[in-house]
């Protein structure tokens, strides 16, 4: 299989270690292991006597229980553990997919979203996120792209780059849409948990439909991207077993230090996803301010969920030219929205890093100086 580039991920291969303020992050605020450690007493001694030796391909059974808990629906037997979310994406591509399939994403998405059913040989239709309209998507459009060959659709809430929150409404619309047609529903849901008002939080794809695929990550709500840990979690027993069988020719298994401190960190979730949205809400604050102040410079649609946003650069200036010069003259890193689709000005601005004061006051700077 022949893919192109992943230019985010080359982006980020150029600048991340580089540069010394990443205004751009779409995770959180990240902790040492013996910050992790320290919120069980004994965890330290027993994270030390831990055995490296292989571990269960589908995942440590108790991570895989501790995966379960998320959900309303779903068993330990029903979670399958990989090496971060990227690798859940390209098993379930490859498991679910083949040349002449049709597949509905999201979009602007994550490259791998559609870009590996491409390489794959399958027809992908863009659903795109209306701007205009506080990034809503079209559900009419979603109906009428359905056609005989049509295998999945792909959605992506809350939403990376925009912040965007789906409506229960619009939710259990989709829901139907998919099993109306007796689609695959790929729920990349790796901001869940993440919503500004709890009352917003959509439920779980996997929850409410019986061939959903939903994706989970340790890396984004949880802020823990150095575990590599990820999942999916559905009640399709058939789309199960074929993802499951597929792993065997990536990673087999998963690494034992890294899920034994997963499952450390999902016992302890209520209080590392409060801290973390403790973060957001006052990177928030920060940047209605400063958005209000520029509001000349930038349009900004303040998202309802997770860590990232993706306003939209007004001035004449080409969004990739910004972010080149603010880079170099600043050391302040944004993702210019040229990454996601080429006649795009907007740029994402990630906020859940402590040091994202700090960062914004670089770009005042630089904003002041132009």
């Amino acid at each position: 299989m022949r893919i192109p580039d992943f230019k985010l991920e080359r982006y980020f291969a150029d600048w991340e270690f580089k540069a010394p303020y990443l205004l751009c992050s779409s995770d959180l605020e990240s902790m040492s292991i013996k910050e992790l450690l320290a919120y069980e007493p004994g965890a330290a001694e027993e994270f030390h006597d831990l055995w490296l030796g292989y571990t269960e391909s589908a995942g440590n059974p108790a991570l895989r229980a501790g995966i379960a808990d998320i959900y309303q629906q779903i068993e330990p037997s029903q979670t399958l553990v990989f090496s971060g979310a990227e690798e859940a994406i390209f098993i379930f591509m490859h498991a679910a997919l083949e040349k002449g399939d049709h597949l509905i994403v999201h979009y602007p998405a994550y490259q791998s979203l559609f870009e590996i059913a491409d390489a794959i040989g399958c027809e992908v239709t863009h659903w795109v996120a209306q701007e205009e309209s506080g990034w809503n998507l079209d559900l009419d459009f979603l109906e009428s792209s359905i056609r005989p060959n049509t295998r999945a659709i792909v959605i992506n809430c809350p939403h990376n780059p925009t912040g965007y929150l789906m409506s229960h409404t619009d939710f259990e619309r989709l829901i139907e849409i998919a099993r109306q047609h007796n689609l695959l529903l790929f729920s990349d849901e790796v901001y869940r948990l993440l919503e500004y008002d709890e009352q917003n939080r959509l439920p779980a794809a996997c929850n409410l439909y019986e061939n959903a695929v939903s994706l989970g990550v340790m890396s984004k709500a949880y802020g823990l991207a150095g575990l590599r840990i990820g999942w999916i979690a559905t009640q399709n027993r058939e789309i199960f077993k074929q993802i499951a069988s597929f792993k065997d020719y990536t990673t087999i298994c998963n690494s034992a230090p890294s899920e034994f401190l997963a499952t450390l960190a999902l016992r302890h979730s209520k209080k590392i996803l409060a801290r973390n949205l403790g973060i957001i809400q006052e990177n928030l604050q920060l940047l209605d301010r400063f958005f209000e102040q520029w509001q000349d410079y930038f349009q900004w649609q303040k998202p309802l969920a997770g860590p990232i946003a993706f306003p939209r650069l007004q001035k004449g200036v080409p969004v990739a030219d910004f972010c080149r010069k603010l880079v170099e003259k600043k050391g302040v890193l944004l993702l210019p929205g040229t990454l996601y689709s080429e006649n795009n000005n907007n740029f994402r601005i990630g906020f859940g890093r402590r040091n994202m004061p700090e960062a914004l006051q670089r770009l005042e700077d630089f904003l002041r100086e132009l």
